[in-house]
């Protein structure tokens, strides 16, 4: 049984159709993505969103969408859908559409009078190409099944406006041609697997309008560029493939390439298997170096956002050699202490200072998992003590250690942690001096470290740390801890106390070094329990606070002012779960599996198979952000590891 699949009544109901999208990604930092009926609502949206390193380090969108019309008796049928200029939509050739299958890829069945064709479309695996299947299942007499394609080739940041310096030629290749509309950029190959007929008639198309931009209150108009048509004579039975890449083939092997990238799929028949493909779709391979892709669709590699995921994508999946191979690519892109913003497909280059303590949370977790410290410890002692001691010795700027063993960070222009909305060129959440869950992290670095040396009989490493690790923890419950509250202080400046609460502490209940007492880590979790936990994350503020933002919508100030002030993140379950089953051991399995099979329903809500990023923090839990994120996929694929680990 398919998870994804949808009748005509949903299809044509377009408020229910355009809020649900389809990605897939090629492991190598390209993608494709549209709803569920083709109609793009995002710039970025489109068939081949690819890296175009002659023009810049981003993604560019070269095809937009490809448009299907039956011709047969002289009458024309399109079956494409757009929405132009006032939310006129127009072919609406989706009033077609009989059924749509996700498993194992989407295909699409199409009735038109007579004539029933079907659709089945993909992105390769490991290839810049959007292949598509097209079988004429019904027909009483032969069709002609013209192809249009609509072309961007710009920046996935950016939208296109028709302008002069377009070149409009093209040349023709086997079954085919190929294009290019402005210097720099690869060529686009576009061939089928039968000869078909090309018709030359270069033209723009104006004003399309992506709804979902519009509402984030960013440029959401755009023209887009078709050089001419196909026509390809199809009879009853009778099946094609038509290639769009970057690579010219050769069409006699296309349709063995359709049916041998199928293989690989893995089928998304079930919620488990779903959550699988999506956790493949972060990890793309560049130079041979792998890396994690935080979420789709607009944003790159994030060093936090890699090693928070990096557990349940990896390790959870049985994957150890993965889990390494990421580790080593950050590693080997290391400037000082930082881990740097990029990888591949990414726009930024900022570093952030917390990613070197959840590089720590990460390799924890590989040593619980596979047990073999000894590799960690030989492989990365040298990058965890020059992070450690760079801390201790305040070298890295906006961070320092206090004779307490604690860390503070110094307040300036830029927030340093996981909240990191700026508005109005200020950080939305600032949090400065001594902040929780960055030193529930730092305590746990400290002591992975200690560990791993004392098993390596590193006598020097554990002269050097151990007095700091031992005084830690009751110097973290002499900062953060109120006994008549209940719960631990988000972030400690100097004789501020902030008292909000919030999911940060979640962290340091988590903790398994013994940070904190198990009645103290029963507090901080019911506490959190009570006013943050809902079926979509962990709330970033409690409602009762005067601050709290029940909604995440709006043009992006508004939605940046909520950020981090009540949305619910997914990502933060990982660390409920695990001060959870802390405490109540195998008795809090079925509030595990709870929270697990929650997300359930969200298989077939906004980003197909997948999980979005955020989530309001108030009934309905509207998602927000990106469509398909790795820190929330990898959160509950972590979570059904401890699951099925402590059945």
């Amino acid at each position: 049984m398919s998870y994804l699949k949808f009748d005509k009544e949903q299809l044509v109901n377009l408020e229910y159709a355009l809020s649900r999208e389809f990605l897939r990604t090629n492991r190598a930092g390209s993608f494709s993505s549209t709803t569920i009926i083709g109609c793009n609502t995002r710039k970025y949206h489109g068939l081949i969103i690819t890296a175009q390193p002659g023009v810049d380090k981003g993604l560019h969108v070269l095809l937009s969408s490809l448009d299907e019309t039956i011709i047969q008796h002289d009458a024309e049928f399109n079956l494409g859908i757009h929405m132009f200029r006032n939310e006129v939509f127009s072919p609406k050739g989706h009033k077609y559409i009989a059924d749509l299958d996700a498993d194992p890829i989407p295909h699409i069945t199409y009735r038109v009078g007579e004539v029933k064709l079907k659709k089945e479309r993909f992105f390769s695996t490991s290839h810049n190409r959007f292949l598509t299947r097209y079988t004429l299942l019904e027909a009483e007499e032969p069709i002609t099944l013209r192809l249009r394609a609509f072309l961007a080739f710009r920046n996935r940041h950016h939208v296109m406006k028709a302008n002069q310096y377009v070149d409009a030629r093209y040349f023709p290749i086997e079954n085919g041609i190929r294009v290019r509309l402005y210097e720099g950029y690869d060529y686009l190959n576009m061939q089928c697997s039968k000869k078909m007929e090309y018709i030359h008639c270069p033209d723009w198309f104006y004003d399309f309008e992506y709804a979902k931009d519009r509402e984030r209150g960013f440029e959401y108009r755009e023209d887009l560029f078709v050089p001419g048509y196909f026509d390809i004579p199809l009879k009853k039975g009778e099946t094609i493939v038509f290639s769009a890449s970057l690579e010219e083939v050769k069409p006699n092997s296309l349709k063995r390439l359709f049916n041998s990238e199928i293989k690989k799929r893995t089928p998304r028949d079930s919620y488990r298997n779903c959550l699988l493909n999506s956790a493949e779709q972060f990890l793309a391979k560049e130079h041979g170096m792998m890396w994690v892709l935080a979420g789709y669709p607009w944003l790159g590699s994030w060093a936090r956002d890699t090693f928070i995921a990096l557990p349940g994508l990896t390790l959870a999946r049985d994957n150890p050699k993965m889990f390494v191979e990421v580790v080593d690519a950050m590693v080997s892109e290391m400037e000082g202490p930082f881990f740097k913003n990029e990888g591949t497909g990414s726009e930024s280059t900022m570093p952030t200072l917390d990613a070197s303590l959840w590089f720590f949370y990460a390799l924890r977790w590989y040593v619980e998992v596979t047990g073999d410290g000894a590799m960690i410890w030989e492989r990365y002692h040298l990058v965890m003590r020059n992070i450690l001691s760079q801390f201790r010795r305040g070298v890295i700027s906006g961070a320092h250690m206090l004779d307490s063993g604690l860390l503070r960070i110094e307040e300036g222009n830029k927030p340093l942690t996981w909240m990191d909305a700026v508005v109005d060129g200020k950080p939305n959440t600032p949090r400065y001096g001594q902040v929780v869950e960055l030193n529930a992290l730092w305590y746990d670095a400290i002591s992975l470290s200690l560990m791993l040396a004392r098993e390596a009989s590193d006598k020097l490493f554990v002269e050097e740390w151990e007095a700091i690790a031992q005084k830690i923890p009751s110097a973290f419950l002499e900062t953060f801890w109120n006994e008549d509250y209940g719960f631990l202080a988000d972030y400690v400046d100097g004789d501020y106390y902030d008292w909000s609460v919030r999911p940060n502490q979640i962290v340091a209940a988590a903790s398994p070094f013994g940070l904190l007492p198990e009645e103290i880590r029963m507090s901080v979790v019911n506490r959190v329990q009570k006013e943050l936990l809902t079926p979509r994350g962990l709330r970033t503020l409690s409602p009762k606070d005067q601050r709290y933002q029940s909604t995440y919508k709006g043009v992006q100030h508004a939605r940046d002012l909520a950020f981090h002030q009540g949305t619910a993140w997914p990502w933060l379950l990982g660390f409920f779960a695990e001060a959870y089953f802390s405490l109540y051991g195998s008795g809090g399995i079925h509030t595990l599996k709870e929270i697990y099979r929650n997300f359930e329903d969200e298989m077939q809500e906004h980003g197909m198979g997948s999980i979005s990023q955020l989530y309001s923090g108030d009934p309905p839990y509207e998602a927000g952000g990106t469509i398909s994120h790795a820190t929330s996929v990898g959160a509950l694929l972590l979570i059904d590891f401890l699951v099925k680990k402590n059945k």
